[in-house]
């Protein structure tokens, strides 16, 4: 699929912004690497009919990954908070589904037909620097769209960056990559009542 995205520079201009305005929304400066995009796309759940939803897209670069790995631009949802990044993401992302919206209150920012549909949330969101408190409201967020799926977190840190046994989650490290800056893994959150059996099949 080709999408018309503005050069890389561009890109990196507008994440830097972005980081800029306001640094606890995004974990880094910089743009997610290819290898990081792959590993996330790679380990992506999802039935026929259900949904991929991305939390924090910054400048779409997970998106164009999913998008290449398969997912149906239709079945892709992505959350961003901030009106000009939204914008942006329509503009990249045709056919897309990008909601300008609030990543804590889920149940407000999807549609009715989406909600118990998702196979896959991806949290681009630095909840590592966010207070336990945060860190439920969050998982409880995605809770509330998509019940018993829990969500892949890519981040920085070298161990577990949530306190999953304290949130009532189970953890599992899915991927690692060194070809990232910094290098980065991603983990997998699930509740930790609902069976590993219940995850729907890869897309």
């Amino acid at each position: 699929m080709t999408l018309g995205r503005p050069a890389p520079d561009a890109n990196k201009t507008l994440f830097f912004r972005r980081w800029l305005r306001n640094p606890l929304q995004m974990g880094s400066i910089i743009p997610s690497s290819p290898a990081l995009c792959q590993r996330i796309a790679a380990a992506v759940e999802r039935g026929p009919d259900e949904y991929v939803l991305e939390l924090g897209a910054g400048t779409g670069v997970i998106s164009a990954a999913l998008l290449a790995a398969g997912v149906p631009a239709e079945k892709l949802i992505v959350v961003e908070i901030v009106p000009e990044m939204a914008e942006f993401l329509r503009r990249s992302l045709p056919g897309v589904n990008v909601i300008c919206g609030d990543a804590f209150d889920l149940r407000n920012a999807l549609s009715a037909q989406m909600q118990g549909r998702i196979g896959t949330a991806i949290c681009g969101i630095p909840l590592v620097l966010l207070p336990l408190e945060r860190q439920a409201a969050f998982r409880d967020a995605v809770e509330s769209v998509a019940p018993g799926r829990g969500f892949l977190l890519y981040t920085y840190c070298a161990t577990s960056p949530l306190p999953y046994r304290r949130l009532g989650l189970t953890a599992r490290r899915m991927a690692f990559t060194v070809a990232n800056f910094p290098p980065a893994s991603v983990w997998r959150y699930r509740p930790a009542q609902v069976p590993q059996t219940t995850a729907s099949h890869h897309a």
